[in-house]
């Protein structure tokens, strides 16, 4: 009878443990995705440099110096293509959100507003630094 007894509380307990331990009734927690960097450093002849996710050259412009937002606005967005963000983007390493003075937002690395050329066909190509020298191409320095 004793024995009866040991084995019927070892069992509730271990029941009782599964149960507690969420392994029946509470779903899994959700998982948090990390956020994902708008761009990344691809190796070249001249150097390392930013590049958007779909392997675009990334420019940053001398004008932009406060690290707060763009001088790059109206008819310049026609040359120069602010890398936009979404409405609900967050800093991510050393790439941070700005916003812009049409209320959109984009994204800056180390607080320089980030630029795409329309001068640029393919991935890799570098021609929109040839237009002016206030423009350069954006480095991981």
């Amino acid at each position: 009878m004793f024995r009866f007894l040991v084995m019927a509380a070892a069992m509730t307990l271990s029941t009782s443990h599964a149960v507690a331990g969420g392994h029946g009734g509470d779903p899994p927690p959700p998982k948090v995705e990390a956020p994902t960097a708008p761009a990344k450093v691809i190796l070249t002849k001249q150097g390392p440099k930013l590049v958007d996710l779909n392997g675009m050259t990334l420019y940053i412009y001398e004008r932009d110096t406060t690290g707060k937002s763009s001088n790059c606005n109206g008819k310049c967005t026609e040359s120069w293509v602010p890398l936009a963000a979404t409405a609900d983007a967050r800093a991510v390493g050393d790439f941070t959100v700005i916003s812009r003075d049409d209320g959109s937002k984009m994204w800056a690395y180390r607080y320089r507003p980030l630029y795409t050329s329309p001068a640029d066909k393919a991935p890799g190509d570098a021609n929109g630094n040839a237009t002016t020298l206030q423009w350069r191409i954006a480095r991981p320095e």
